[in-house]
C-alpha cells in the first residue's frame, strides 16, 4: 500500500522543487582585470583574437604600432591604427593604448631628450598618434637611452623624466593616459629611470622583468623569482603600487652554446615544439623555477630557456608579497593557454 503525503507537507515538497528548478545556475565570476599585454604587429590577427577570448581579465592592450624615428616623425607599423580591432577591444571593456617604440641610432634620442625645443616638437608629434584613433592614452617603450655613457646619463636621465612629465600633462588635458614602460632598477641596472618622478608623472610604469639573460649575453633564465624580490622592493619603495605593471615573459631565447652569435628568440609555442620534435625531456630549473632543455643541430649543441605558466606560477609570489597585482604579458599569443588560468588566480 503507498504512503500518503501529507497535503502541507506536498506544498511545500512542491515550493521547494519550484525554486530549485527556477533559480539559474550560479556562474563563476570573472577573474579581476589584473593582466594587460602588448599585441604584436607581426601576429595581429591572431594575438587579437586571444585578446577577445580572454577578455574577462584584461585592462589594457597595447598594440605594438608605432615607432619614433626623429622628434617629429612617429611611423606606424603595418596594421597600426586598425579601427576594427580598436573598437572590438573597446567593445569587451578594454582600453586600447597603443605602443611607441624606437630603435634610433645611439645618441639620437638623447640628442632629442636633452632639447627643450626638440622635446616640445616630440610631444606633439606623440599627440598626434592620440588623436589620430579612439585610443586612450599611449605607451612609451624607450630604450636606446638605457646604455648612455656614465659622462651623460644624468643629463639624458633628467631630460627624459622632463619629457614624459610635459608629455603626461598634456595628455591628462586630454583625458588620456600617459605609460611609461622601462627596465628592471637594481644595484647594477636601469639607472637611466628615475623611477619616482616617471611614477609621479605617469598613470602606469611598467617593469619589463625579463631578458635577466638576452640574447647577447650567457644563456640563462629569462628571469626568477629572486630577481623579481629585487626588482619590486626597489620599485614599491619609488612608485606606488597600484601604478607598477610587472612584464611577464612568454618567451625565451634558443643558444648556440659557445657561439658569439645572437640567440635566437622563442615565443612559449616555438620552444615547446621545438621540445617535442627533438624528444628533450620537460624539466624546470629547480633555483629560477622556469623551463629548459639542451638539443643538438648537427655538431652544435644548443641550450633553450624560455618561461611557461608552471614557471609564472612560481613567480607570482613575489608579485603577492609586495601587493603589486598588475602584470602586463610580453606578448599576446607567445603563452602557453594555461597561462591564462595561472593568473587569474593571481
Amino acid at each position: 500500500m503507498a504512503r500518503r503525503i501529507h497535503p502541507i507537507a506536498l506544498s511545500a515538497l512542491a515550493v521547494l522543487l519550484a525554486l530549485t528548478t527556477a533559480a539559474p545556475a550560479r556562474s563563476e565570476p570573472p577573474p579581476p582585470r589584473t593582466v594587460s599585454a602588448w599585441l604584436p604587429y607581426w601576429d595581429q590577427e591572431a594575438a587579437y583574437r586571444n585578446a577577445l577570448e580572454h577578455a574577462a581579465q584584461i585592462r589594457t592592450i597595447s598594440p605594438f604600432w608605432y615607432e619614433t624615428k626623429s622628434a617629429t616623425r612617429v611611423d606606424g607599423h603595418p596594421g597600426a591604427g586598425e579601427r576594427r580591432i580598436i573598437d572590438g577591444l573597446h567593445a569587451k571593456g578594454i582600453e586600447v593604448v597603443p605602443t611607441v617604440m624606437e630603435q634610433m641610432k645611439p645618441g639620437a634620442l638623447a640628442a632629442v631628450l636633452t632639447s627643450p625645443a626638440r622635446r616640445a616638437e616630440h610631444i606633439d608629434a606623440l599627440l598626434a598618434v592620440v588623436r589620430s584613433r579612439a585610443y586612450d592614452g599611449i605607451d612609451l617603450d624607450y630604450e636606446t637611452i638605457a646604455p648612455t655613457p656614465e659622462a651623460e646619463y644624468r643629463t639624458v636621465r633628467d631630460g627624459y623624466t622632463a619629457f614624459v612629465t610635459g608629455l603626461c600633462d598634456r595628455l591628462h588635458a586630454l583625458d588620456k593616459k600617459c605609460f611609461v614602460t622601462v627596465t628592471p632598477q637594481t644595484r647594477t641596472t636601469g639607472r637611466i629611470w628615475d623611477y619616482a618622478k616617471l611614477g609621479a608623472a605617469a598613470d602606469r610604469m611598467r617593469i619589463m622583468a625579463y631578458n635577466l639573460h638576452h640574447a647577447e649575453g650567457e644563456p640563462g633564465p629569462v628571469s626568477t623569482p629572486q630577481w623579481y624580490d629585487v626588482i619590486l622592493a626597489h620599485a614599491t619603495a619609488e612608485v606606488p603600487r597600484a601604478k607598477l605593471e610587472m612584464g611577464i615573459p612568454a618567451y625565451g631565447w634558443d643558444w648556440a652554446v659557445g657561439s658569439t652569435s645572437r640567440a635566437k628568440h622563442v615565443t612559449w609555442k616555438d620552444a615547446e615544439a621545438l621540445r617535442r620534435k627533438v624528444k628533450a625531456p620537460y624539466a624546470l630549473d629547480p633555483d629560477s623555477r622556469t623551463p629548459h632543455f639542451t638539443y643538438k643541430d648537427g655538431q652544435t649543441l644548443h641550450t633553450v630557456w624560455y618561461q611557461d605558466a608552471r614557471g609564472t606560477a612560481a613567480h607570482l609570489p613575489a608579485l603577492r608579497t609586495y601587493k603589486v597585482p598588475y602584470t602586463v604579458l610580453w606578448a599576446l599569443n607567445f603563452e602557453q593557454p594555461e597561462l591564462w588560468q595561472t593568473l587569474a588566480r593571481g
